[in-house]
């Protein structure tokens, strides 16, 4: 048998392997899919079979099976990307028991879509919203069972605009996704690429792409507008210009990427919160946060921090804010390791409540596992 005639046997065994393996993938992915539906089928019968009262998404549920994955994952795919195979498998199944309307700070392409897709799967309905208040409001009123909007960046800091809405909003926090920001040059199907002289985007993301651009486009007239979404609508009208945004605005607009990852700080990333009306059960790896307000005196900070390390609690963060009940006030936002439902986690909050003038729990929720 000559050299050519053994490759070809080869390579056809390894694809009959292949193709054996993916019957066999189908297979247990439709009993996967039948037996969530048989979930959803007791779950409504427990109700008494009214839909709406029935909770098909449960946080702490999925956080527990994506990190058992990872741990049971043995190569050559990574943990992350195996955990993202699984992520939107789960998703089509969760759709075909109910699909899950989330709202986001929009418009359509924006970094905090790209999050809400990691956090649920493509299977999720998207909500585009104008503003972080407008999608408190929408999950407040039920419109939307989930929301998720932006809390910091690595780069930027804390995004006040969503921890003022905790001040007032009826919502609790349910998860958390983290997201490495990366920036693309985007172009139109009529741009001209060695024409370009104007290339827009949002004003952060001029500001971390700037070593860059001046290093490959220090003449071009950069143009901060309200989105890296409305950016790339600009560029599709134009033949001169370019866009800078995320790989999901590409793809929702319709434009072609001429460089990938064009930001200063490969490191960039942003965390972002899911906000809902319902609380979340413990997970065995959870965060809590919540808004303690103190009173305006001397060793307030000190008195503040006490009782987490007496009962032995990981901060993990800890924002100040102006109160919005007083002048010279202040309410800390604080995050922590654990679940409220912890012994140790109770006693800390009975201790704060006696030292505070007021203390909001905002949530507990598994910590982000993707």
């Amino acid at each position: 048998m000559s050299d050519q005639q053994e490759y070809d046997k080869r390579l056809l065994g390894l694809r009959d392997q292949i193709d054996g393996i993916d019957r066999q993938l189908l297979d247990l992915i439709s009993q996967r899919a039948q037996a969530a539906l048989e979930v959803a089928q007791v779950k409504t019968a427990a109700m008494g079979g009214n839909v709406k009262d029935v909770v098909f998404y449960r946080p702490e549920r999925e956080a527990q099976v994506l990190q058992k994955i990872m741990d049971l994952n043995q190569g050559p795919l990574p943990n992350e990307d195996v955990a993202r195979l699984f992520r939107q498998i789960m998703s089509a199944c969760l759709a075909f028991e109910q699909p899950l309307t989330v709202a986001f700070l929009g418009p359509e392409g924006s970094f905090t879509q790209e999050a809400a897709m990691k956090h649920f799967g493509d299977w999720a309905i998207t909500k585009p919203m104008i503003a972080i208040d407008e999608v408190f409001r929408e999950v407040e009123a039920g419109a939307a069972q989930y929301g998720v909007v932006p809390v910091e960046n690595s780069t930027e800091g804390v995004v006040n605009h969503t921890l003022d809405s905790f001040l007032s909003a009826g919502v609790k926090i349910c998860g958390e996704v983290e997201l490495r920001i990366h920036q693309n040059l985007m172009i139109g199907q009529n741009t001209k690429a060695d024409g370009i002289t104007r290339i827009y985007s949002h004003q952060q993301s001029l500001a971390q792409c700037r070593k860059w651009l001046d290093l490959y486009y220090p003449n071009v007239e950069r143009v901060a507008v309200s989105s890296n979404s409305e950016a790339a609508r600009r560029v599709k009208l134009e033949w001169n210009s370019a866009a800078i945004g995320s790989a999901l605005a590409a793809e929702r607009y319709d434009l072609e990427i001429l460089q990938k990852n064009i930001e200063d700080r490969p490191d960039n990333s942003t965390r972002f919160l899911i906000i809902s009306r319902d609380q979340v059960a413990p997970s065995g790896k959870d965060k809590t946060s919540i808004i303690v307000e103190m009173r305006n005196e001397p060793g307030a900070l000190f008195h503040l921090l006490q009782p987490f390390h007496v009962h032995d609690i990981d901060l993990t963060r800890v924002e100040t804010r102006p109160s919005p009940n007083g002048t010279w006030a202040y309410v800390f936002f604080i995050d922590f390791a654990g679940h409220i439902e912890q012994p140790e986690v109770r006693k800390c909050m009975q201790a704060l409540g006696k030292l505070a003038v007021n203390v909001k729990e905002l949530g507990s929720y598994p910590v982000a596992v993707l």
